[in-house]
């Protein structure tokens, strides 16, 4: 998926010492690319400060299971990269955040929720972590972008809950997850010419 955010809050560890906030960054992506190779079962908390270049010492403040590692890590998926545009119109909206999941769904990130996908339904903790974090993150994103377009009047008013809203990504997530075709920009630009603004210009025709 891209770059995890580095800039938060640190918070307090769910055992031992504060974190040091400088180090988070080099775990986490040591976390993503382990998760991407061997998947959710074979990732140890000794791998994960091998890959860090850390001590483990360092793992266990921060974390006291493998599960609480990749909850906390999965919690923040995606905060810098969902971040709502405001180009001044809703296709340019549209486009650059559709630019962005491509990114996302193209890089570490991806790959490393492609390996927990199979993982999540047996595991609750790892569900809510997803659900709470990049699903309410990019559901929260796109609201955003309805809702500028409706104070704009591109839009009318409860365009963000209808079924053309809810399409914008469904197309790029099921070519991702499904078909193992490539994601790219030019695929979603189509998505959005083709597809997402005909049937936004119908439903507004209609209203």
């Amino acid at each position: 998926m891209a770059a995890i955010a580095m800039t938060e809050t640190p918070r307090p560890s769910r055992g031992g010492r504060p974190r040091d906030p400088s180090r988070d960054g080099v775990i986490r992506a040591a976390i993503l690319r382990l998760l991407a190779e061997v998947g959710y079962g074979a990732l140890t908390m000794d791998a994960v400060a091998a890959e860090a270049g850390v001590g483990k010492a360092t793992i266990y403040r921060r974390w006291r299971t493998k599960q609480d590692l990749v909850v906390d890590t999965i919690a923040d998926l995606n905060r810098d990269e969902a971040s709502p545009p405001d180009t001044g119109s809703l296709e340019g909206d549209l486009r650059q955040m559709l630019h962005r999941l491509v990114a996302v769904i193209s890089g570490p990130l991806g790959a490393a929720t492609l390996s927990l996908l199979s993982t999540v339904p047996h595991h609750p903790a790892l569900a809510e972590a997803f659900r709470k974090g990049p699903l309410n993150v990019w559901q929260s994103a796109f609201g955003q972008i309805w809702a500028q377009a409706e104070e704009r009047g591109e839009v009318g008013t409860g365009t963000s809950g209808s079924i053309a809203a809810e399409a914008t990504s469904a197309l790029l997530v099921q070519r991702w997850l499904l078909t193992g075709r490539p994601v790219d920009e030019a695929y979603a630009d189509q998505v959005l010419d083709e597809v997402i603004l005909p049937l936004i210009r119908t439903r507004s025709a209609a209203a």
